[in-house]
């Protein structure tokens, strides 16, 4: 990246596909609230079942369009081997740098698939050493101010949820775009659900996330640190 783009939120990924999944939908709409979005995919996504890289990048593209999303980058970190090494912290950290996002949006630290629980610590410990002053990284200091972690897949209750009723279709339609990943095929047909499943497995997870707070659908986040009130009147969601 050479041009001047700056996001005011960056979301970290291991894969392609991986954030369509669980915060597409709160990327859109902060994109509606006129908010400059990026997406940083750490692989190629090389090792997957299905599809090509070639595939993937398309698929992405398209996705990151129908999402309103301002950037969308891919590194060449290999897939299946995502490690929290000095090398990739750098590599993350200067494209931290150069978007200079106010808010991060990471994986759950812990997961089923190793490279998105490494990416978690990964993309932390990146942000943490693109702040540093002393840091030859080709551009000035910046660290984001919130890390918040997209936590849909883990068994853990969330800080908060982001209320996605109105983004639900088009977070939908963004996901099959993966077509080489969610059209129905033989490749992988033990591991991915048909895909007259995935929209219903999809809603599920939405609404009950939803149901939590009073609305449709929500994607859920946790963040590390403890809240922070200034009106106890402008509290949202209804306690009885």
């Amino acid at each position: 990246m050479t041009d001047s783009f700056q996001a005011d939120i960056l979301a970290i990924a291991a894969h392609r596909d991986d954030v369509e999944q669980t915060c597409g939908g709160t990327l859109l709409k902060m994109a509606e609230r006129g908010y400059r979005t990026a997406i940083l995919d750490l692989t190629q996504g090389e090792m997957g079942t299905r599809g090509t890289v070639e595939d993937r990048a398309r698929e992405a593209d398209e996705a990151a369009r129908m999402l309103k999303v301002g950037r969308r980058q891919a590194l060449f970190i290999p897939d299946g081997r995502v490690e929290n090494t000095h090398d990739n912290r750098v590599m993350v950290a200067s494209v931290i740098r150069q978007l200079r996002p106010r808010v991060l949006i990471l994986p759950y630290w812990q997961a089923r698939h190793p490279d998105h629980a490494t990416a978690a610590t990964l993309g932390y410990e990146a942000a943490f050493l693109a702040g540093l002053a002393k840091a030859d990284l080709g551009a000035t200091p910046h660290r984001p101010f919130k890390i918040i972690y997209a936590s849909l897949y883990a068994d853990v209750r969330p800080t908060f949820v982001v209320d996605i009723s109105e983004q639900f279709e088009t977070r939908f339609a963004a996901l099959m775009a993966y077509r080489s990943q969610y059209e129905n095929q033989q490749a992988g047909s033990g591991l991915f659900p048909r895909q007259a499943e995935i929209r219903e497995r999809i809603a599920a997870m939405a609404g009950f996330y939803g149901l939590l707070a009073g609305v449709r659908y929500a994607e859920p986040f946790v963040c590390k640190e403890v809240g922070l009130v200034d009106d106890l009147l402008a509290i949202p969601v209804q306690s009885i």
